[in-house]
């Protein structure tokens, strides 16, 4: 084996070394070191985060197993800015007692999730992304079960890993056919060996379906609401935002890259799961009085809307999709920080809770404000653009079943519209006798919120660069 196969792999190399300085940090500082931890951990990542913004390289490693290039490296970059704003989201809740001792852990198994999803990116063989797949998931059942003597956080841990287990079983079924059928787990051969009969169509419904439970779409989406409620904040974020935004763009390269014989099949089926997923997502979200919940749903429904630049097929999709990820990034990582705060002075977490919240933290009802406007699509903010990006992309052909998924998704928005604005409703409009009670948060919290509401407005001009680039997979 040649060295020089891992020059490519540093995005990978470089987060290692992140989790390997934390490990020992954690390991053998001394407790008056140990007080720094999260400053330390959040700038260590920070420099990484950076540094990758530097990382362009192209081509492939190890025979073609692992592949990167700008798509790649784009949304690397994209998921390590959540991933930072997520660690800074975290100080008060990392500070409370029953978590201070395991402040490392937390930073550690995120750390290694996040390099799963490196490997599930940058896969050109089913089995180095079923090891980052694995990779990925092992270590954030641990984190929803992080406030493991906690019910809600057990019960979530327990129903995390059921789901993790059954869906990459239920993949692992659908890969032994589809290796059968092409005598290979590398993308490009399967893509060149494969063709249209019923092994191959079972085979890859069963590789789908077991990223279908990954990304949360309808109708494998039931374990997502509980999860989200019980995990702890940051880890809802996480979940909602991270790993779904990885496992999506894994799903778009493998459609495209692996069963591009079979489009017309696969064409039928996301067209049915996006509108269930949007749809359903929408209906159940309206009903929702928790407030993590209520985004769990909201979460399902925004992943419709992304698998719908999926469908398309396109550059002018691929680019679509990264775009709509970034801005749901900054939306939900803003939404998921008011909701955090809150909970953590507080205890408080139900919609109803946040009746006036305007008239006592009025900053933290802005930005949440903001937040439900962006995922709403509400101009100027970037949700719109992102919308408006799927939407065109959609459009770019003339299929019929396309025109009339496009107008039922934009139909779909009017119901996003109104759930999202009960929330500002209650915010500004509802009275309360007993309001929230003004509170400031820590700097680490005000940091992670004034970025995401300049990400919110500043990332509309970022699409023009994302267009440009060549976002061939």
């Amino acid at each position: 084996m040649d060295l020089s196969n891992y020059l490519l792999m540093k995005h990978e190399i470089s987060l290692l070394a992140v989790f390997l300085i934390l490990i020992i940090y954690d390991l053998f500082a001394s407790d008056n070191a140990k007080k720094y931890y999260f400053p330390v951990a959040c700038l260590l990542f920070l420099v990484h985060t950076v540094a990758c913004f530097f990382f362009e390289d192209n081509g492939s490693s190890f025979h073609g197993m692992y592949v990167t290039g700008p798509a790649y490296n784009t949304i690397k970059n994209i998921l390590n800015i959540g991933v930072f704003l997520i660690f800074l989201q975290a100080n008060t809740w990392l500070s409370k007692p029953e978590s201070i001792l395991k402040r490392g852990e937390f930073f550690m198994l995120s750390v290694l999730t996040l390099f799963g999803m490196y490997l599930m990116i940058s896969s050109g063989n089913f089995l180095l992304f079923y090891i980052g797949l694995e990779t990925a998931s092992l270590p954030i059942a641990a984190l929803v079960a992080f406030d493991k003597y906690k019910k809600l956080s057990a019960e979530a841990g327990a129903k995390y890993i059921f789901n993790a287990v059954f869906s990459s079983a239920i993949m692992l079924f659908g890969l032994s056919f589809l290796y059968g059928a092409a005598g290979t787990l590398y993308y490009a051969d399967i893509a060149s060996n494969i063709y249209s009969n019923p092994l191959v169509i079972m085979a890859m419904i069963f590789t789908m379906t077991g990223l279908f439970f990954k990304i949360s779409l309808v109708p494998f989406h039931l374990w997502a609401p509980d999860t989200y409620q019980g995990a702890p904040t940051n880890v809802t974020l996480y979940l909602s935002t991270i790993s779904k935004g990885a496992a999506l763009f894994a799903l778009m390269v493998i459609l495209f890259k692996v069963f591009p014989v079979l489009q017309g099949v696969w064409e039928d089926i996301i067209w049915i799961v996006i509108l269930l997923t949007i749809t359903i997502g929408n209906l159940f979200a309206i009903r929702q009085e928790n407030m993590k919940r209520f985004l769990a749903f909201s979460s399902i429904s925004q992943a419709g809307y992304i698998m719908l630049s999926v469908f398309t097929g396109t550059k002018m999709g691929m680019a679509a999709t990264v775009f709509y990820i970034f801005v749901y990034l900054f939306s939900n990582v803003a939404a998921f920080g008011v909701i955090n705060s809150i909970e953590n002075q507080t205890g408080k977490v139900n919609r109803s809770d946040y009746d006036g919240l305007y008239l006592t933290n009025p900053k933290l009802a802005l930005a949440m404000m903001i937040a439900m406007f962006s995922l709403g699509g509400i101009p100027p903010t970037a949700g719109f653009f992102s919308k408006m990006f799927v939407f065109m992309a959609a459009m770019e052909t003339t299929s019929t079943s396309h025109i009339v998924l496009v107008i039922l998704a934009f139909l779909n928005t009017i119901i996003s519209l109104y759930y999202y604005l009960l929330v500002v409703k209650a915010m500004f409009i509802n009275k309360s006798k007993s309001p929230i009670e003004n509170f400031s948060t820590d700097k680490y919290m005000k940091l992670s919120l004034i970025i995401s509401m300049i990400g919110i407005f500043a990332v509309s001009f970022y699409y023009q660069y994302i267009n440009i680039v060549s976002f061939g997979i």
